[in-house]
């Protein structure tokens, strides 16, 4: 189904400004203590974690948010963005979600936010490229971020605090394209997929509006859709000038004709850049998500 929120033009919000592919990051606690033999610290905010990648002998940092009680817990992994430029991912702090995080958790979810390989202290070899502007392969860099998310749903359904069953994937920018990516693969016990401004390739250059092959990124969408059986949900800024309205309606709409189950809503314009969708207030995009996930 794909939908546009009414009213898109009636609210600004203002909030930080963030980037194309950059979440806000927090650093860990200086204080931080070794925990428990499944290799966690406490963090200020959260748990912090070392959990398997994809990639032999790399752990992804993970900070683990549980809500009150004993659980076990329904699980959403929110997965952050990313950029071509090595320099500054291996500059990337932990990514933090506090709005998305708080919403979940006071509905009874344990949120994991992993950092994948090839960002921050996590380390490893980035594997997400897609590649150079003028031929990218929007498949692999998605595929390769599904990767990741796969692994860490796999660790944590081992966990006797978490269900294996129910499990909502949340992805921002390339992070939310790697949560599609993963909607191709039916993973058991996924149930829903949502999608910060979900895509790659967006403002070339620095140039607003500037997409590297957008067709490329509107057909690797549809292959996406092809196999994919997991109800999901496209959220958009109406002033996201990396995936702007026309190209991040065509994505969605891609990816339900070739079989998928999509959910678009194109909401009002946020702060100065729409593509921070997912760091402005849940008032924002709060209703959207308690529908869609009262829908499954």
């Amino acid at each position: 189904m794909i939908q546009q929120q009414p009213g898109m033009a009636e609210r600004r919000i203002a909030f930080p400004l963030v980037f194309l592919l950059l979440v806000a990051f927090v650093p860990t606690a200086a204080a931080a203590q070794t925990g428990s033999a499944q290799g966690m610290v406490q963090a200020a905010a959260g748990e912090l974690w070392l959990i398997p990648s994809p990639q032999p002998g790399i752990s992804m940092r993970a900070t683990f948010f549980r809500p009150p009680g004993k659980g076990p817990y329904p699980l959403v992994l929110i997965n952050h963005g990313s950029v071509e430029d090595a320099d500054q991912r291996a500059l990337a702090g932990m990514p933090s979600f506090p709005a998305l995080t708080a919403w979940f958790t006071a509905r009874g979810y344990a949120v994991l936010v992993p950092q994948r390989p090839g960002h921050g202290k996590t380390g490893g070899k980035y594997a997400e490229s897609e590649g150079a502007c003028a031929s990218p392969d929007f498949v692999r860099a998605g595929e390769a971020a599904a990767d990741s998310i796969a692994a860490a749903i796999a660790f944590m359904v081992r966990q006797p605090f978490i269900k294996p069953t129910g499990i909502v994937v949340v992805g921002n920018s390339a992070g939310g394209w790697g949560a599609m990516a993963l909607a191709g693969r039916n993973p058991r016990g996924v149930v829903a997929i949502i999608g910060f401004a979900p895509g790659r390739g967006g403002r070339q250059h620095g140039l607003a509006n500037n997409n590297c092959a957008p067709g490329r990124l509107v057909e690797a969408a549809a292959r996406f859709g092809a196999k994919a059986r997991i109800r999901t949900l496209w959220l958009y800024a109406a002033n996201d000038t990396y995936f702007p309205p026309k190209l991040s309606g065509r994505l969605a709409a891609a990816f339900a004709r070739s079989g998928g189950k999509a959910e678009y809503h194109l909401l009002p314009p946020v702060g100065r850049e729409g593509h921070g969708l997912i760091q402005a207030p849940s008032a924002i995009w709060g209703p959207a998500v308690e529908q869609f996930l009262a829908g499954r």
